[in-house]
């Protein structure tokens, strides 16, 4: 990471950078690269804390398909590091306010970093089920984008574990063309005659018993039921529910969706000027809902760093042609 402004410059930085990016994931490497290419002024902060930081490799993206999700962003912190005009610290940022050209991001070190517009690309925070094992076997066994961690079970036995009929569905329906066997744990809710059908359609073996716990063995790992036998699996699939990672949304009155992402446009726009949104934590208005992966993550980081530009190249006509209004 190009930490030449780590920690080491004054408690309140008076320079006022074209934008401020915050978060170090892709969303935010990838908004922040596209800045520095046409040599806008930009600060970058990351936290040092990832969504898929238990994750040991990254899948469904071209050239990096299997990659640790650390030697990826190592590979953009170097290519950043490259470009004279960004200025990246490591730090987290505990309050944002201001608006359009005038916004000031207080640091978890009490300084002060000011800018003109903002790209929020601070990801969301996962909560799982309160199974016991489930956190631990996070990105170890425990799973839920089948996209980035179904190939992995080919041939083997796979599980999913919900309560809600269309998560169970959604996620039992990768399972088979891709695993030998699979179950479904409904953890102690009854599954509906019509979800059933289609479950016992798929081939899923449905078990209707609460989950106690799910513990490691060997590669795999064990579903304990109760008043039921443990289930041997090679991995298993839960839907968490996500949270905003980060308190700027509300801290700048930013409008959310219902499940609490940042509801941007097509052109990744928040609903307050200068602000624009990337990656997990944002959600496109015309969308039922988020659409989380790294590939993605990478295509919104781009498109909000480059209307970020595009929109401070109208603000700068506009100061350009100031002096000469009224002549």
């Amino acid at each position: 990471m190009n930490d030449t402004a780590q920690h080491d410059s004054p408690l309140h930085d008076t320079a006022q950078h074209d934008a401020l990016v915050i978060g170090g994931g892709p969303a935010g490497l990838q908004a922040t690269l596209s800045l520095a290419r046409v040599h806008r002024t930009v600060l970058h902060l990351d936290s040092g804390v990832y969504r898929n930081a238990p994750e040991r490799h990254l899948h469904n993206l071209i050239g990096h398909d299997g990659q640790d999700p650390a030697e990826l962003r190592a590979a953009a912190r170097r290519d950043i590091a490259a470009y004279g005009t960004v200025t990246s610290v490591a730090a987290r940022v505990v309050s944002l306010t201001g608006e359009a050209d005038d916004f000031t991001a207080v640091l978890d070190d009490g300084s002060t970093r000011r800018a003109r517009h903002v790209v929020l690309a601070t990801g969301v925070r996962d909560e799982l089920p309160p199974i016991e094992g489930l956190t631990e076997l996070w990105g170890r066994g425990v799973a839920h984008c089948p996209f980035c961690h179904g190939h992995e079970l080919s041939g083997g036995a796979a599980g999913v574990i919900g309560t809600v009929p269309g998560h169970l569905l959604h996620l039992a329906g990768f399972f088979p063309r891709i695993s030998r066997t699979f179950d479904v744990f409904s953890h102690g809710t009854a599954v509906d005659a019509e979800t059933r059908a289609v479950l016992d359609a798929y081939g899923a073996t449905v078990h209707d018993q609460v989950v106690e716990r799910v513990t490691p063995q060997g590669e795999g790992l064990v579903v304990h039921l109760a008043a039921a036998d443990p289930v041997r699996l090679d991995g298993v699939f839960v839907a968490p529910t996500v949270h905003q990672a980060a308190p700027f949304a509300e801290q700048l009155g930013l409008e959310v969706s219902a499940m609490g992402s940042i509801l941007v446009d097509a052109f990744a726009r928040t609903s307050v000027p200068g602000v624009y949104a990337a990656g997990d934590a944002a959600h496109h208005r015309d969308l039922p809902m988020a659409m989380a992966s790294v590939a993605n993550a990478i295509g919104a980081g781009a498109l909000a760093g480059g209307v970020c530009v595009a929109d401070l190249m109208v603000a700068d006509r506009a100061a350009l042609l100031a002096p000469t209004a009224g002549r």
